[in-house]
C-alpha cells in the first residue's frame, strides 16, 4: 500500500516539532509557455528537517530533480515560496542567492566534479579559497577521518578510484559548514560497493557531523539510508515512508505505479 501523504513534523518519538533545513510551500515550476508548457511541480509542501537524511523518489519524470534544484537555489520557481532556514530565497537578489549558495548549501553530483590537475585536498578547499574563507583546520581533519581519506588527500583524482573521488566530493561539500547537503544520485556512476561506501558516509556526517542530507535518487538500496522517504508522483507530493527499507520502498513504488 502507498504510505499515507501526511508528512511528519518531528522524527518518531520525539514529541517537539523538528527544526527546517529547506522547504517548500506551494512550489509551481513551469517550464516553457502556452501549449507545449510542462507542469513539472504542481503546489509541492514540503519541509527537510534538520539533522536528517531525506530522500526523494518518484517515477521518471516525477518532478523529483527539479524540486532539489527549487529548493537549493539552483533554479527559479514559478509560484510558490522556498525557504533554506529563515531565509526565502524568492525575495534574494541574484548576487545574495549566490552568497547563499556558495556559504549555506553543499552539492554532490553523480559526476564527481573534481579539478584533474589539483590534489584531493585543494579539491576539498577550493570552495573555502574561492570564498575567501578561512579553513577550520580541526573540522578538516573530522570530515578527512570521517570519510576514510587520510591516507588519499595528495593524491589527484585520476589516481584515486570513483568512490573516492566521490567521497572527495562530499567532503567539499562539508567543508563549509553548510546548512544543508543536497545529494542529486550521487551513486550513479559507482558500482554497489563504492556506492554503498558514500551512502554510508553521508548518514554517518548526518549522525556524527550533524549535517542535514537531501538525497535525490531513483534507487531503493539508496534510499534506506535515509531516515526518511518523500514521494512525489506527476509533480506533487504522493506520500512518505519513514524508516524506509529496501523492501517498503519496492512496495511502495510499485503500488505507484513506477
Amino acid at each position: 500500500m502507498p504510505a499515507s501523504p501526511q508528512l511528519s513534523t518531528a522524527p518518531p518519538g520525539s514529541a517537539e516539532p523538528a527544526a527546517v533545513a529547506a522547504g517548500a510551500r506551494s512550489l509551481v515550476k513551469v517550464y516553457g509557455g502556452g501549449e507545449t508548457a510542462v507542469r513539472a511541480l504542481d503546489g509541492v509542501d514540503v519541509d527537510m528537517e534538520a539533522g536528517r537524511l531525506t530522500a526523494i523518489m518518484g517515477p521518471s519524470g516525477s518532478g523529483k530533480s527539479t524540486l532539489m534544484h527549487c529548493l537549493a537555489g539552483l533554479d527559479t520557481i514559478t509560484a510558490g515560496r522556498v525557504h533554506i532556514g529563515g531565509t526565502e530565497l524568492g525575495g534574494l537578489s541574484d548576487r545574495a542567492l549566490t552568497r547563499l549558495r556558495r556559504d549555506r548549501v553543499g552539492f554532490v553530483f553523480q559526476s564527481f566534479n573534481l579539478l584533474p590537475t589539483l590534489t584531493a585536498a585543494q579539491n576539498v578547499r577550493l570552495p573555502l579559497e574561492l570564498a575567501g574563507r578561512r579553513l577550520d583546520p580541526a573540522w578538516y581533519e573530522q570530515l578527512v577521518e570521517v570519510l576514510g581519506l587520510g591516507d588519499r588527500m595528495e593524491h589527484r583524482p585520476s589516481e584515486l578510484s570513483g568512490g573516492q573521488q566521490q567521497r572527495v566530493a562530499v567532503a567539499r561539500a562539508l567543508v563549509a559548514r553548510p546548512d544543508v547537503v543536497f545529494a542529486d544520485e550521487p551513486t550513479g556512476n559507482l558500482d554497489s560497493r563504492s556506492g554503498a561506501q558514500v551512502l554510508g558516509f553521508l548518514r554517518r556526517s548526518v549522525r556524527e557531523l550533524g549535517q542535514t542530507v537531501v538525497l535525490v535518487t531513483h534507487d531503493p538500496i539508496a534510499a534506506s539510508y535515509a531516515h526518511r522517504v518523500v514521494l512525489l508522483a506527476d509533480g506533487r507530493v504522493a506520500g512518505e515512508i519513514l524508516d524506509p527499507t529496501p523492501d517498503s520502498v519496492i512496495d511502495t513504488l510499485r503500488g505507484m505505479g513506477s
